[in-house]
């Protein structure tokens, strides 16, 4: 089969495994995708974790014409008992016989077990069709599985002059309609929001998620070192299935008792000058399952996560607006002295919404001296 075949079928299966991402922690989203003679006979991807995982689904289409057929997967099936049995067993069962793997598994309970286990089986293995967007696929799969902390996303708006609010602190709105609903898109598919308290203070946010099928409210996370919040605010006072954490550094039992009175739940974590220990909270936020964090709001947040390496990706919403004068960037600090020693993206895109500029890129790590 022409190799161009082979890019095809995976390109297929990564944008199933698309349906599932946001919805799968503490699993990766996983697309498949078997042809027998030329035909697509079944397709699945993972929907949520403890449903079947994608070869399964895909398996169950193609009934008994799995029998010599191959099978495109984004990752390299499991050969563990989870949730669910392996994978490698049920393919070796049906009568696959070959297996295009998009990206070996960083999990160690798999970790090349699932590839060993086809080929002692006698079905021919390939491994690294689509490699690269099959790795950006379980890219906070891959870092929560293999560091303990979760995948970050920095999400900001700002105007054309660098902006994101106007002098007097007016930042409604920055970026225009299509840009809010994509956020609420975004948040739909995060296991949780991080934002700081000037965030709240200042503009009393709900951080839930409005799309017009109402969505999944993620897990909100407020960084309050001294526990400043008010009970009453509308995150507290919200109807919402997700969860409040307050993580602080404040012992204050009265002001714990009464936050947790109001639903949420308070964490008190280590002190790094007089604040929460960021890295501290992003392991905790890890261990909790937590694949995906977005960081929302918060200049001095944001320039704190960026110091602590937490953040992965930065998206960036440009509105075509001038404020002129205004001092509020999207970090806050002196940031670094030299231009030689900023921040690099790396994967850079560009996408128009509305009438604003969305730029993402994925942080590049750094080199060891």
């Amino acid at each position: 089969m022409a190799e161009h075949n082979h890019q095809h079928y995976m390109q297929l299966a990564i944008e199933l495994a698309q349906k599932g991402e946001g919805r799968t922690a503490p699993n990766p989203p996983v697309g498949a995708v078997i042809v027998n003679t030329g035909k697509i006979v079944g397709t699945g991807f993972h929907p949520y974790a403890g449903a079947p995982h994608a070869e399964i689904f895909a398996l169950q289409q193609a009934g008994k014409k799995a029998l010599g057929a191959s099978i495109y997967v984004t990752l390299e099936p499991c050969s563990h008992h989870g949730k669910t049995p392996p994978c490698v067993d049920a393919l070796i069962a049906a009568g696959i016989k070959s297996v295009y793997i998009g990206v070996e598994d960083p999990n160690p309970q798999v970790a090349g077990n699932g590839i060993k286990k086809l080929l002692e089986a006698g079905i021919e293995v390939q491994t690294g069709v689509l490699e690269l967007q099959s790795s950006h696929l379980i890219a906070a799969f891959s870092k929560q599985i293999t560091t303990g902390i979760p995948y970050t996303i920095y999400k900001s708006a700002m105007t054309m002059d660098g902006n994101t609010a106007t002098h007097s602190g007016d930042s409604r709105w920055v970026s225009g309609p299509e840009s809010r609903m994509d956020v609420h898109r975004l948040r739909d598919r995060v296991e949780a929001i991080v934002v700081g308290i000037g965030t709240v203070l200042s503009d009393d946010p709900l951080l839930n998620t409005r799309l017009p099928d109402g969505g999944r409210d993620p897990l909100r996370v407020i960084v309050d070192s001294q526990l400043r919040i008010d009970p009453m605010c509308r995150i507290l006072q919200q109807k919402s299935d997700a969860k409040t954490l307050i993580a602080t550094i404040s012992i204050d039992q009265v002001k714990i008792s009464l936050l947790q009175a109001a639903g949420a739940e308070v964490l008190t974590l280590p002190s790094v000058a007089g604040k929460v220990c960021l890295p501290d909270l992003w392991r905790e936020l890890g261990w909790r399952k937590v694949q995906r964090v977005l960081l929302e709001g918060g200049a001095t947040l944001a320039a704190a996560a960026l110091q602590d390496n937490l953040i992965d990706r930065v998206m960036l919403y440009v509105a075509p607006k001038l404020v002129g004068g205004s001092t509020f960037g999207i970090f806050a600090g002196s940031g670094c002295r030299n231009m030689a020693a900023a921040t690099k993206l790396e994967s850079v895109s560009y996408q128009q919404i509305g009438e604003d500029l969305l730029i993402t890129g994925d942080i590049m790590p750094c080199l060891p001296d």
